[in-house]
This record gives structure tokens, sequence and C-alpha cells, in this order.
């Protein structure tokens, strides 16, 4: 569910344009203009407070000239806290045994709300809101990208409600099962981090084996996965260290291509 590299990380720059909604759940929205297709963007464990998914989400309207929303998926009561974001600190940096045991400790009082927002919980809500956005929206195609704790969230629901998604994106999600890749029926794109503890190198070849074993069957779904440096890069990238930036421009290129061609305009 996560790993020390999920509290560390940077605030980005600017501030958001969107709205808060009162009529799906304090939902967070953004509009690009076109009512067709929608984004569901699923947060990392700071949920709606860090104020990055917004900003991710404004720019994600604007670029793919559609509806971005954001759930509220721990209920205005996320497990981690601002003031528990590690700074400056680069995901991906080898900690020694007195500075894992500082984080440890920074972590225990977030362990209570992990387990109250644990996936199967935060899935039932993602869902819901869904369901009921669409019901109002009725948008041709909704697409969904997810961000560390979110990603593992989009899998999920991804599996247990195939028909929900037309398309999904994972970005450093929380480890996937195999029978989760599976069971999706969306085509999906991945932009995984090289240094991760939940998929490491090794996980990565055997998710690519997963889809390459389906080609030219009836269960085949279309699917990319790209690498980018340390883990954090989609969500939380500190722009002082050029291969993050870099891996942070890159795979916010890579999801709007993806959408792009999977729910086209």
């Amino acid at each position: 569910m996560s790993c020390p590299d999920c509290f560390k990380g940077a605030v980005l720059e600017g501030e958001p344009t969107g709205v808060i909604s009162t009529e799906f759940e304090g939902a967070y929205f953004a509009t690009g203009g076109n009512a067709k297709r929608a984004i569901i963007l699923l947060t990392d464990i700071f949920g709606l407070p860090l104020k990055n998914s917004k900003i991710l989400a404004d720019n994600f309207a604007k670029h793919l000239d559609c509806d971005v929303w954001i759930p509220d998926l721990f209920q205005g009561h996320p497990p981690v806290g601002l003031d528990q974001l590690q700074l400056p600190e680069r995901a991906g940096v080898k900690l020694g045994f007195f500075a894992m045991l500082k984080l440890v400790w920074s972590i225990l009082p977030s362990i209570p709300a992990l387990i109250g927002n644990r996936p199967a919980v935060v899935n039932v809500r993602t869902i819901s809101f869904v369901k009921k956005l669409q019901e109002a929206k009725k948008y041709e195609r909704i697409g969904a990208i997810g961000y560390c704790f979110g990603g593992g969230v989009a899998t999920q629901v991804g599996a247990s409600e195939p028909d929900l998604f037309n398309s999904i994106i994972l970005v450093h999600p929380s480890p996937p099962s195999d029978a989760h890749i599976k069971a999706i029926k969306a085509p999906t794109a991945w932009s995984c981090a090289e240094d991760d503890m939940g998929i490491k190198p090794a996980r990565v070849n055997e998710i690519e084996a997963l889809y390459a074993a389906r080609k030219g069957k009836a269960d085949f779904v279309d699917y990319e996965i790209k690498v980018y440096k340390a883990h954090g890069f989609g969500a939380r990238p500190n722009f002082a260290y050029p291969d993050v930036k870099e891996g942070f421009e890159k795979a916010f290129q890579q999801a709007v291509d993806w959408f792009n061609k999977t729910i086209p305009a």
C-alpha cells in the first residue's frame, strides 16, 4: 500500500485553477471545454490537500480539452498530512539505519488512517463516485490515471469493474497482482520507476510478459510500458534533479498521448 518513498517528494509550483464540487462529494473539477470525454485522476496518499494533483488535473484539462475529476478518495482525511512530506529528499535515495528509524517513527501516526483507507474501502468509494458522475454527465468515454496509491486503486477498480473505464494509466502504482492485470479490459499504459521498492525491474518484465502472452488472443488489450527514473517522478517530482524533471515531463506527455489514442475526442 505504501513504502518509504511514498512520503518523499516536492510540491509543484503554481496554484490550482479548478473548483471543488459540492454536487459530487467534494471532488476537484477542472474543465477543458469538451464534455464528450472525462479523466478521473486518482491521487497518492496525500489526497486533495497536496495541490500537485490539482495542478496535474488543470494541465490535463488544458492539453486534452476535456473534463478532469479528482474524487476525494479519503473523504477529507488523507492518511498522510502535508507535514509528513519528506523534503527535499529525492525518492530512491537509500536511507541509513537512523534515517530509516526516523522515517518509520514519522509514519506510525498514519497507520490507523492507512488501515481505514485501505484499497478495498477506497475502491468502493471510487466506483460509487464514477457511477454517480456518469449517471449525471453521460460522458462518451472515461479514462483513469492513478498515481502511487491511486494507481493501485485504478488497477483494482479496472479489474473488478472492467466496463467502468475505457482507458487506464498507471503511474508508479502500488504493486499489482497478475489476476488484476489479466482482468482489466481497458487499454492500459504504465509509467514505471527505475527505482521502486514495490515494482522492481524484474517485476516490470513479468508484467510485460503477461501482456505479450495475450497477443493474438481474445483477451488481449492494448498496452504500453515505459520506465523512468526515481519513484515519485509523476506525482511529487523534485525539479532540482534533471532526470526526475525529465521523467515528470515525459510521463505527462505519455499520458496525454495515450488518452488521445485510446479515448479520442
